[in-house]
């Protein structure tokens, strides 16, 4: 799984930075913010509710 800032979020859930690891909390729809750190690209997600 590979997401962006500004893409909205396939699924809630936690998003972790590829870049740095900083974790970003996105609800379904919302779109995805950059990390606290200024990067763009996420590469997992964790926190699903529901798995």
């Amino acid at each position: 799984m590979v997401a962006h800032a500004g893409e909205a979020a396939q699924e809630t859930g936690v998003f972790h930075c590829t870049e740095c690891g900083e974790k970003v909390h996105v609800k379904k729809g919302d779109k995805i913010p950059k990390c606290p750190n200024g990067h763009t690209t996420f590469g997992s997600r964790t926190g699903e509710p529901g798995r």
